[in-house]
């Protein structure tokens, strides 16, 4: 079920360095019914390590990815943040590629097919998750339920033939053999057909002490630099990149095979150099990230303890992944946060993994109007706030905890 590396995922050197520890901590989606589970919960070393040879930060403890999605309770429709942010990019790749309608787009980790939606083109989603995948089928989406691999790529090649675009959105993070992962996705595609990938970005991550989103479903946290290696190293040129600002800030990159074009652009190599000139690729600034990870700690726990004190009631929105970092690393439990609420009911009745906060229906809000909100999914504060729109008329405030705790309505 769980394993510890001796090697960089990204490059085999042997000498990652640890430069923070966030604890032991559960599966960040590992949800629990009810509270007689709490006694048999597992937790698991969340440590980030710096490979000084491709610059890759990562996470050596591997969990088993059957255990991670298999049966998933994360799906990307319920957001409009998402929606919109998945309009556009259907838009670029269609643009930028000419598609036509007998033209295959194929997505890796096609979650409940909500970016496919977006597409005129044949479309194949690949989704491990069963119970996610079975959504996707239900709205129309043809999608196989396996782990992407090298051999399932030529299995799937030799079946629907090459595809002009393979998307992978928020996966390349999440599997341990990225090259593996990206060398199936470029014997997919032919002559000038496109491998697109969208990461959170490490540039974002460190500059706005982004610590929850790290947890073990994340393996990889990229910069430039080590995703043009790892590219490269697939057989793969990074032709474009566009910064987007979602899940907090990432890049996505679009590359062809390198027997089409031999070289990574200039803005992908602009763009490393940039990063050695600003510490990105230096073990300094991850050990100054690990010092800003504690002092966030102590300001965050301060204000909430301070507005405790004068008899304020706070609770939570959202129960996302990220959230369950922020809550188990900073220790806050129910006698911190009364409960927190969630649009997805696969989440509703539940409890978070560690703490064990309730998750409640957004409707708490309005009907017991607690003093303070606790934005957990904060990479949607804006979205948030704006439908939460009754319960600010009503006096509610709200707590954004990412980059640096503040408290906004006032």
């Amino acid at each position: 079920m769980h394993h510890l590396r001796t090697t960089c995922r990204g490059c085999d050197s042997v000498d990652p360095v640890k430069f923070l520890s966030l604890g032991k901590t559960p599966l960040a989606n590992s949800f629990l019914n009810s509270p007689s589970e709490f006694p048999e919960e597992k937790s698991f070393p969340l440590d980030v390590y710096f490979c000084k040879e491709c610059s890759l930060v990562q996470l050596l403890d591997v969990v088993d990815p059957e255990v991670l999605f298999r049966d998933y309770i994360y799906v990307t429709g319920t957001s409009d943040t998402i929606a919109a942010h998945n309009i556009h990019y259907a838009k670029t790749v269609r643009s930028l590629l000419n598609l036509s309608s007998a033209d295959l787009v194929v997505e890796v980790a096609s979650n409940d097919g909500s970016l496919l939606k977006c597409f005129d083109s044949r479309t194949l989603g690949i989704e491990p998750a069963l119970n996610i995948a079975e959504k996707a089928r239900a709205a129309g989406i043809d999608t196989v339920t396996e782990f992407f691999t090298y051999e399932v790529a030529l299995m799937l090649r030799a079946e629907r033939g090459a595809a002009r675009a393979v998307i992978a959105n928020n996966v390349l993070a999440h599997v341990d053999d990225p090259r593996g992962f990206l060398r199936g996705a470029a014997a997919m595609v032919e002559g000038d057909g496109m491998v697109i990938a969208e990461v959170p970005y490490l540039g974002d991550l460190i500059q706005k002490v982004e610590y929850d989103t790290i947890y073990h479903e994340h393996l990889s946290y990229f910069s430039m630099t080590a995703l043009v290696k790892l590219f490269g190293s697939a057989g793969l040129s990074v032709v474009r990149i566009d910064r987007v600002p979602v899940h907090g800030g990432s890049v996505r990159i679009y590359a062809q095979r390198q027997d089409h074009t031999p070289n990574h652009s200039r803005d992908a190599l602009d763009m490393c150099r940039h990063e050695n000139q600003h510490g990105l690729t230096s073990l300094a600034t991850m050990v100054d990230f690990a010092n800003s990870v504690e002092e966030h700690k102590t300001t965050l726990l301060h204000l909430l303890a301070t507005l405790l004190f004068e008899g304020k009631t706070i609770v939570g929105y959202g129960a996302p992944a990220k959230g369950n970092t922020l809550l188990n690393y900073c220790g806050i439990s129910t006698n911190i946060l009364q409960y927190t609420v969630d649009k997805n009911p696969m989440k509703v009745g539940k409890f978070t993994p560690g703490q064990h906060v309730p998750v409640r229906e957004v409707s708490a809000l309005v009907s017991e109007r607690p003093d303070y909100v606790m934005i957990l999914a904060w990479n949607f504060a804006d979205e948030i706030i704006r439908q939460q729109d009754e319960y600010r008329r009503n006096g509610g405030l709200f707590i954004v905890p990412i980059p640096t705790p503040k408290i906004v309505g006032l």
